[in-house]
């Protein structure tokens, strides 16, 4: 009797969970491997931050997703190591134990990190937006940062702790910034009775010369005005000189004297980069990256010379797409077809091609900007779309309708009832101190 044959899927994110739901029926045996139990949908992790929905409702584990796949299990771990030639993947655990997987087909989807361009040490102080954890530790800083103004009997350091700093001027940039204006004006204005609106401030900086850049010219000039409307700093043409627990140093692309923003509530927006794992596996199969340090692959999505391996989502270069959710959605599907036809299950589905369903970002609870296969929607038409789409991705029903329950409870009172601040450690006392 022939072995059944071993698809190993590296990263649970939309690219290598569509890989595993649709080899559903395929006559292998699946492991999916994830360092995290959950497949996390990192477009609304900015809610999370902002207190708008519980962490649960965009999180649901993945043994629970894949639960009636019989011929899948979920394998707890970081893939740390990739063996091309032997066809093997170093799984590490939480305890440090190491074990080695076969493979007959591997699918590399272990997805991107936040990317400080060379400054690591900056992830201490700048918040990142990629992982639940970082999430929730933020909505904790964001409420620490409230409590301590109201405590404070001094003006200045009041003012410190109600300005917010964001890095990067894209969709998570644009969508948390308009979130944080809500939260602030709209939500907890009838709470802290002792702190005055006017010294809130947020400040949007994007090293570019535009706000959502890859959108078409009119969507980034209404996100633009809109973000000015809700009384967002927006700042083109900066970017970060230096980061520290007291602020923030801007440096602008034209010249000048660099200018420091006194915070100590800094986030991290401005970019991502592939996991490690993606450099040596490039190395040890001999793919080349791009300038972003993706995998280049080839048409099909296998990694050149290795027909058995297929890269995709964020760490792969699939004819250029963006690192958004449709692209790794649609390759995961694909790939998982390919899979399939190797294995006697179904036709070969030929070359990968993308359909462009367009892209949307949110800016407020009423107004977000769609472009959709070349239609630009704005203002509660750009947001019913937005919605529609967002809820449509979600992974499950519950999870669904525990969003829309959230959004409408929340747009029709204007209350977030996720304001827990669960580690009173997250913000260092140090940061209250003067510049």
């Amino acid at each position: 009797m022939t072995a059944r044959q071993r698809v190993v899927i590296i990263g649970g994110g939309f690219a290598g969970l569509r890989a595993a739901r649709g080899l559903r029926r395929a006559p292998a045996d699946v492991v999916l491997v994830d360092r995290a139990n959950h497949h996390l949908f990192r477009p609304l992790l900015y809610q999370v931050a902002t207190g708008l929905l519980p962490a649960g409702d965009i999180a649901p584990p993945l043994r629970r997703i894949l639960a009636e796949q019989r011929n899948t299990r979920v394998l707890l771990g970081e893939a740390t190591a990739v063996n091309p030639h032997a066809q093997t993947v170093t799984v590490t655990a939480a305890d440090g134990t190491a074990q080695r997987l076969g493979y007959d087909h591997l699918v590399l989807a272990a997805g991107a990190t936040d990317n400080y361009f060379g400054h690591d040490q900056w992830a201490a102080v700048a918040a990142g937006m990629k992982t639940l954890r970082q999430a929730v530790e933020l909505r904790d800083r964001l409420l620490h940062a409230f409590e301590t103004a109201a405590a404070s009997r001094d003006e200045q350091a009041r003012r410190r702790w109600l300005t917010f700093a964001i890095v990067g001027g894209g969709p998570t940039g644009v969508e948390l910034a308009g979130q944080l204006a809500a939260l602030a004006r709209r939500t907890l204005r009838g709470q802290f009775h002792d702190l005055d609106p006017a010294h809130l401030r947020i400040v949007l900086t994007e090293h570019g010369d535009a706000v959502l850049a890859p959108f078409p010219d009119p969507l980034r000039r209404h996100a633009h005005r809109r973000l000015r409307d809700l009384g967002v700093d927006v700042r083109l043409g900066y970017s970060a000189a230096d980061i520290d627990e007291h602020g923030i140093t801007l440096q602008s692309a034209h010249g000048g004297d660099p200018q420091r923003l006194a915070t100590p509530t800094v986030i991290w927006a401005a970019g991502v980069t592939p996991v490690p794992l993606t450099a040596q596996l490039a190395e040890d199969a001999g793919a080349s990256r791009d300038h972003k340090g993706r995998i280049k692959v080839r048409p099909d999505c296998t990694v050149p010379g290795h027909p058995e391996i297929f890269a995709i989502g964020d760490l792969a270069n699939v004819h250029d797409l963006p690192g958004i959710a449709e692209p790794a959605l649609q390759q995961g599907r694909y790939v998982a077809k390919v899979i399939s036809h190797r294995l006697g299950r179904g036709p070969h589905p030929g070359l990968f091609r993308y359909l462009d369903l367009g892209t949307m970002a949110t800016i407020s609870p009423f107004d977000a900007v769609a472009d959709v296969r070349g239609l630009h929607l704005h203002g509660p038409l750009g947001k019913a779309a937005w919605a529609g789409v967002h809820l449509a991705f979600l992974t499950g029903w519950p999870n669904r309708l525990g969003v829309l329950a959230n959004w409408a409870w929340t747009l029709g009172s204007g209350r977030r009832q996720q304001q827990l601040i669960l580690d009173t450690r997250t913000v260092r006392p140090a940061a209250a101190r003067p510049a």
